[in-house]
């Protein structure tokens, strides 16, 4: 450390240059050692992300993350979070109060690191790109006019928000991200420049990074001159240490992601990342004043139907409700294992002031009163109609997440026939005058159907399972893509109606389940339980096949037979004092019993540390 240390920003002859009268940031590197004024410094940081924890406790896992040993908080922000829908301004209230989250962490004594994107990633619906934008046509994630003049309007909103809680106007953000992980999808360095450009003429004079993966690709794809490059990795430390080196041997050495632990697909094991491996990890990280931020120090939950997807050979593997990720802080607080190994490695000597585990209600067994059939239900929420000669996109009906319901009349001659989807994305029930055919999705998408030379009411209910968040396949269109055809013949003429389950009230539930009564096993249920004072639970639907779950209105996330995740974490800011209802969306065969329990259960455990090649 003999050398002083200087501040690194592009070349005077660059017009990413800030204008002259910007602060020094804090943070400044010199001869591969991180200085906050002038000071050595190191980041030790945790993901905690404030769209993944209801609000009521921010403050509680801010404090665990204090607890862990960190000295920062870093998370991302999800542009479609903010702004689900184009023709309304972004939301910067309640839930999506990104300043009121940033400044409780500086309340607590941490620093912060904002991650605006656009692009997240974050197995987050879409990759936080909103799907009224990649709707359009134009190339996102690049210098096309379309994309960063959209993004510059999003930017003109949150950016200066940002600014303002920057540590030079006394706030705790003390770093903020260039765009992320783009060299893990393209190479538009333009695109990069604008971005970095766009930060700092809206006001972020704190210093920049880029996060990419550990490879050679990775890093010429992502980076820019006179930005810190940062790494992204589950293991080998040491080999990123190495490479980073050789192509910016003046810069300090900072991983901005250490993965941990990991995500869950429907239908797999959970992950999980033995207490062992991961410290062994992290300590080769921190080794020689390196800095690392956790990905996930505590992970949360995708509320809602904000969970994204990922493709394998083609093949959509949507993300599980929970986010709990094998982090440190687990999905409801718990302090795990790993919590206190972690702890040690970054050698946190005071007192853990938090609780192991939040209270919860005693296990109980609530009856679950089915109330209507799933169309009938569907039926009786209002919602605007599409007619058109093909099936409506999701994207045309414009509507992000949820159902789209179809409807066509068909002739059927007498006999045998195959119905075909030739295109869904991604998961279809397909009925004929109210009688369930089956289920319809790309790896299966004929079913037989018997005609009688009459007119038919065909009825086909959509589902989007979760849209792409990494890789190619971001952007792409949800519903019915391609023809639905009897035999070789198209169906044609056809309504369209949306079902926004994501943003359904109270009303729209009462209407639903006032549609009865029911004559399948599918459709609405509703099932109350009283609670004296208000505590974590975690619901489990024994029987149930695969739908969705409200509590008192909130859209808790989704439920699938397939697993690993079985139980849903319900934070207690949730419920109230009294009577409780739980409303249930069943698609495939109504269990009829709500269980309440004390544990989570996330399935069978799969050892799991992602490497890059």
């Amino acid at each position: 450390m003999t050398e002083p240390p200087t501040t690194h920003i592009a070349p005077a002859h660059t017009t990413t240059d800030p204008p002259p009268d910007v602060a020094t940031p804090a943070l400044t590197w010199g001869a591969g050692r991180l200085y906050r004024h002038g000071v050595p410094h190191r980041i030790l940081s945790g993901a905690l992300h404030y769209f993944r924890v209801h609000p009521d406790l921010w403050r509680d896992r801010i404090r665990r993350l204090a607890d862990l040993g960190l000295n920062t908080v870093d998370t991302y922000v999800p542009w479609n979070f903010h702004q689900p829908h184009e023709n309304e301004p972004p939301h910067f209230d309640g839930w999506r109060d990104v300043e009121r989250f940033i400044r409780t962490v500086g309340e607590e004594g941490l620093d912060v690191v904002v991650r605006p994107g656009p692009y997240i990633c974050a197995e987050w619906s879409n990759g936080g790109l909103p799907s009224w934008l990649t709707a359009r046509d134009l190339a996102i994630r690049s210098a096309d006019p379309a994309f960063t003049s959209a993004v510059g309007h999003w930017f003109d909103e949150l950016i200066p928000r940002l600014a303002a809680l920057q540590t030079a106007e006394g706030g705790p953000v003390l770093a903020v991200q260039v765009e992320n992980e783009f060299g893990s999808y393209g190479d538009d360095h333009a695109y990069l420049r604008w971005n970095r450009r766009a930060l700092t003429t809206r006001g972020i004079s704190e210093l920049l990074f880029t996060a990419d993966g550990p490879t050679e690709l990775m890093q010429d794809g992502g980076t820019l001159p006179g930005t810190l490059a940062a790494v992204t990795l589950g293991s080998e430390p040491d080999a990123a240490r190495r490479l980073l080196a050789a192509r910016r041997p003046d810069e300090p050495f900072l991983v901005a992601e250490f993965w941990n632990g990991w995500f869950d697909h429907w239908g797999k094991r959970h992950h999980v990342r033995g207490v062992d491996s991961a410290v062994h990890t992290l300590r080769g990280i921190i080794a020689d004043g390196g800095s690392v931020s956790v990905y996930m120090a505590h992970g949360g939950t995708n509320f809602g139907l904000w969970a994204g997807a990922n493709e394998d050979e083609g093949r959509l593997r949507p993300i599980v409700t929970s986010y709990d990720s094998d982090a440190p802080i687990a999905e409801d607080g718990t302090l795990t294992a790993k919590f206190f190994a972690v702890r040690e490695a970054l050698g946190a000597r005071g007192p853990v002031r938090s609780p192991a585990r939040m209270p919860t209600l005693p296990p109980a067994h609530v009856p679950l009163v089915h109330r209507a059939d799933v169309l009938p239900g569907l039926r009786a929420v209002p919602a605007p109609t599409t007619t058109a000669p093909r099936p409506a996109s999701f994207e045309r009906l414009g509507l992000d997440a949820g159902m789209v319901l179809h409807t066509a009349h068909p002739r059927i001659p007498a006999g045998e026939h195959r119905l075909v989807l030739t295109d869904v994305r991604d998961r279809a029930l397909v009925f004929a005058d109210g009688a369930l055919l089956g289920a319809a999705d790309p790896d299966a998408p004929e079913l037989p159907v018997h005609g009688t030379g009459a007119v038919v009411r065909l009825e086909v209910l959509v589902e989007n399972l979760g849209r792409v968040n990494y890789g190619p396949g971001i952007g792409r269109h949800k519903g019915l893509l391609g023809p639905v055809l009897v035999d070789r013949r198209a169906v044609q003429g056809w309504d369209s109606t949306p079902v926004a389950l994501q943003e359904w009230s109270g009303t729209e539930l009462t209407a639903a389940v006032a549609a009865g009564p029911p004559i399948t096993r599918t459709g609405f249920a509703v099932g109350t339980f009283q609670v004296d004072t208000p505590a974590d639970t975690f619901f489990a639907l024994p029987g149930s096949g695969r739908g969705l779950v409200w509590v008192n209105d909130f859209l808790l996330g989704r439920h699938w037979k397939i697993g690993p995740q079985v139980t849903l974490y319900c934070p207690a800011p949730l419920l109230r004092p009294g009577e409780n209802t739980v409303t249930v969306l069943e698609l495939e065969r109504l269990g009829g019993i709500l269980e309440l329990r004390d544990r989570p259960e996330l399935g069978p455990p799969e050892e799991y540390v992602e490497e890059f090649d």
